[in-house]
């Protein structure tokens, strides 16, 4: 499928659903298209129940350049439409490509993947794993998302570490998952400039986490590392939903004596708020315990900050160590301690600033559409 055009329909989120899959989803399709393959988009109307998802789902202004040929159809609670979506998609696509990001999303696709294969095609369906499993599982998780792929013809996930759990749930008999490095969707903000100004020394003594806030990304570990190893006047802004709420971490904070050292602001963050919100900080700290692919890393290099991060999943792949930011172990607060330490040593900060050069997307994307492309 690597040769001619293929028509090319993907299933998945996009404007006016926010975060990196809506961007993720969108910009796959500017890319295929650009490379001579017809291609189209069905999204929702009504993604996930408000009870299983309790941030916020959808925006007003996008992120980035909507794709003109998307649909909006699917609902979570219209079974009905999944399977009129598949026999539509297997008239008009070559390639079906679903992409998973939650169990949640399993029935319905299920229901489309009948709709395709009821009209006995030449349809092909792959499913693009952005999470194979959620960090945080239920034992029905494995059961639905091991029916989802071995009805598919093709699994592509983001890491070598995701596909091997999604061979496992393959089984014996089955093709290898591929492995595509995910390419870089970031929102539009206006990149770098938002890093002038730097206050005289070179330092803003300020620290960023930035993204959903779930137990997986360790947050509580970095207020642990906050207390114990960075200097006394350095303060640290959390900005991101909180799943559960912030007095968990309000009162960890309080517990560690740092509760006024820390800002904790709940609630999604637009893409217009994102240069204050970078330009305000000296790095982006992202202490996972656990990761598969994440933005975050290309995200703080395009707005001229370095990165401190564990070693969890793919994010030591982006950061140079020592060049452009330090890295530490996931789920080791002592260990983070120590890395926030070493960031603020005399000069560092600073030195470490010069060395973050914006990424290049366009070889990823590359790579990435030949290997989808490919499965």
């Amino acid at each position: 499928m690597t040769g001619a055009p293929a028509r090319v329909a993907l299933v998945g989120p996009a404007h006016p659903y926010k975060g990196g899959g809506a961007r993720h989803t969108t910009e796959l399709a500017h890319r295929l298209s650009a490379l001579g393959h017809p291609t189209a988009i069905e999204s929702w109307r009504a993604q996930y129940p408000a009870a299983l998802y309790p941030g916020r789902q959808t925006i007003a202004d996008p992120e980035g350049e909507p794709y003109p040929d998307t649909r909006r159809d699917l609902a979570w609670y219209r079974p009905d439409g999944w399977w009129r979506a598949g026999r539509r998609l297997a008239r008009e696509a070559d390639l079906v490509v679903l992409t998973v990001f939650s169990p949640v999303q399993v029935p319905a696709y299920l229901g489309i993947l009948a709709g395709v294969r009821s009209r006995r095609g030449a349809t092909r369906v792959v499913a693009l794993c952005h999470n194979v499993l959620p960090h945080e599982r239920r034992p029905v998780d494995v059961s639905l998302v091991r029916a989802l792929l071995r009805r598919t013809d093709g699994v592509v996930t983001h890491s070598p570490g995701q596909a091997l759990l999604a061979e496992g749930l393959l089984g014996p008999g089955r093709a290898v998952p591929v492995v595509a490095e995910m390419p870089p969707h970031l929102p539009e903000t206006g990149g770098a400039a938002a890093a002038d100004g730097v206050p005289p020394g070179g330092e803003r003594r300020h620290l960023l986490f930035l993204g959903i806030v779930r137990p997986y990304k360790g947050v509580d570990l970095l207020l642990r590392a906050l207390a114990e190893g960075a200097p006394p006047d350095v303060t640290l802004t959390v900005a991101g939903e909180f799943w559960g709420g912030t007095a968990e971490l309000e009162a960890r904070a309080a517990a560690l004596g740092i509760a006024d050292r820390v800002r904790l602001l709940d609630g999604y963050v637009p893409a217009e708020d994102l240069p204050g919100l970078f330009g305000s900080a000296d790095a982006v700290v992202l202490p996972y315990r656990t990761a598969t692919a994440t933005q975050n890393v290309w995200l703080a290099h395009e707005h001229g900050l370095p990165v401190v991060a564990t070693r969890a999943g793919t994010l030591a792949d982006h950061v140079r160590e020592g060049v452009d930011g330090l890295l530490c172990e996931p789920g080791d607060a002592a260990d983070l301690a120590r890395a926030l330490g070493e960031f603020y040593a005399p000069g560092e900060p600073a030195r470490l600033r010069a060395g973050v050069r914006p990424v290049d997307a366009d070889p990823y994307w590359r790579a990435y559409t030949e290997r989808l492309l490919g499965a």
